[in-house]
C-alpha cells in the first residue's frame, strides 16, 4: 500500500500488492497480478469524476489527450507503478463504465480524508468517500485550527490509519507499500493563503514542519505494524524527500518555476480559487478559460495544488529504486517481510 499527500492534500498513498513469492523469494523480484490503491487526488483515477465533479479539460492534456479523471496533465505516480508491473491503470471503484478490477482496484478519491470529515462535498471541502484517509491535515488548514491544533489532531489520524492497515491485513492485504506525507507548504495554494517563514526552498516553513511532524508519527506506526504483523511487508516510502529535491533543486533536475502553476490564473503563484484550474471566470467583462502554459514538461505543479505528470514521474523514478525506503529494498521487492 502507498500513501501520500495532495491538496487536496495531506494524505496517505496506500496500495498494497497481491504477490506470488517465489520459494527463494530473498533473491527474486514479485509477482505482482493485483494492485488496491487507497488514496487521495494525488492517486485517485476517476473516483471523484465518476461519482461527484466530473474532471474536465485541460486535464489530461499531455497523455491522455482528453480528461481522464485525473488531477493532472497526465500520468500519476499510480500509473507509473502498474506500468512498472506490467499491470493496467486502475480502475477506480466508483466507476461502472468500462471497468476491470481482474488486476486490482483503485479506491482513492479527490479531497478524501483519514477521519470521518466534518463538511463533505457536493457543498463541502471534503470527499464522501474517505477510508479513513488523507486530506485531514490540508482540511484541518483551511478551518483556520493553529499549527499547534493541526499537530495534535496527527496522533489520532495515525491511529485510525493503523487501524485501516489491520482491518485491510484481515481481509488479505499482506504487501504494503506506504507514501508519507509531501511538502504540502510548497504547494501553490499554501503560498498563496498562507503568509508564513520561508526556508531554502522558498517554501512555508511551519507548514512543511508540521508534514514532517505527521511523517514521524507515521514512521513510528509503521514499525509498530511491523511488530503486530510480521508475516506482512511493510514499506515506508520517503516521498517527502523527492518531492523536496525539485523545489530546493529544481534546475538540477531539469526543472523550472516549481512554485508556479501550470494551470491557474493570477498572482504570484498563478492560483486563485476563485479561478481554478478548468473554470472559466470573468475578468473586465470577458470570460476567460483558466487553462495551462509553459513546459509541462519541465514543470512542477500543474494546478496549485497537484503535480504533473513530470513531477510524478521524476518521483516515481527515484522512489522504485528503494533509495527511499525503509527497509531499502527496490519497489519490485517491496512484497516480501522485513
Amino acid at each position: 500500500m502507498v500513501m501520500e499527500p495532495s491538496i487536496k492534500n495531506i494524505a496517505i498513498y496506500l496500495c498494497f500488492f497481491f504477490c506470488v513469492l517465489s520459494p527463494a523469494f530473498a533473491v527474486k523480484t514479485c509477482d505482482v497480478p493485483a494492485i488496491i490503491n487507497f488514496g487521495d487526488s494525488n492517486s485517485d483515477t476517476g473516483g471523484l469524476s465518476a461519482s461527484l465533479s466530473l474532471c474536465t479539460s485541460p486535464y489530461g492534456e499531455t497523455f491522455f489527450r482528453m480528461p481522464a479523471g485525473r488531477y493532472s496533465d497526465g500520468r500519476l505516480i499510480i500509473d507509473f507503478t502498474a506500468e512498472s508491473f506490467g499491470l493496467p491503470y486502475l480502475s477506480t471503484y466508483l466507476d461502472s463504465l468500462g471497468t476491470n478490477f481482474t488486476h486490482g482496484a483503485n479506491f482513492a478519491t479527490a479531497a478524501s480524508t483519514i477521519r470521518l470529515p466534518i463538511s463533505m462535498k457536493p457543498n463541502g471541502r471534503s470527499s464522501p468517500f474517505y477510508l479513513y484517509l488523507q486530506n485531514d491535515l490540508g482540511v484541518a488548514f483551511f478551518l483556520n485550527k493553529s499549527v499547534k491544533e493541526v499537530n495534535a489532531s496527527v496522533p489520532d489520524i495515525v491511529k485510525k490509519f493503523s487501524a485501516n492497515i489491520k482491518d485491510i491485513y484481515n481481509l488479505g492485504g499482506r504487501s504494503f507499500w506506504i507514501h508519507n506525507t509531501g511538502p504540502i507548504g510548497c504547494l501553490p495554494y499554501i503560498l498563496t493563503y498562507f503568509s508564513t517563514p520561508k526556508d531554502g526552498a522558498v517554501c512555508s516553513n511551519i507548514y512543511n514542519e508540521v508534514a514532517q511532524h505527521f511523517n514521524i508519527k507515521l514512521k513510528e506506526a509503521v514499525v509498530q505494524l511491523r511488530k503486530d504483523f510480521p508475516s506482512a511487508g511493510f514499506t515506508y516510502v520517503d516521498v517527502y524527500s523527492v518531492k523536496y529535491s525539485m523545489f530546493k533543486e529544481p534546475r538540477k533536475y531539469g526543472f523550472e518555476l516549481p512554485l508556479v502553476s501550470c494551470c491557474g490564473y493570477g498572482g504570484k503563484y498563478r492560483y486563485n480559487s476563485g479561478a481554478e484550474c478548468e473554470e472559466t471566470i470573468v475578468v473586465n467583462g470577458t470570460k476567460i478559460f483558466v487553462g495551462s502554459s509553459g513546459r509541462l514538461s519541465v514543470r512542477v505543479n500543474y494546478d496549485g495544488i497537484h503535480y504533473t505528470e513530470a513531477g510524478a514521474r521524476f518521483v516515481f523514478h527515484q522512489i522504485s529504486t528503494g533509495h527511499f525506503s525503509d527497509p531499502p529494498v527496490p519497489l519490485k521487492m517491496a512484497c516480501h517481510t522485513s
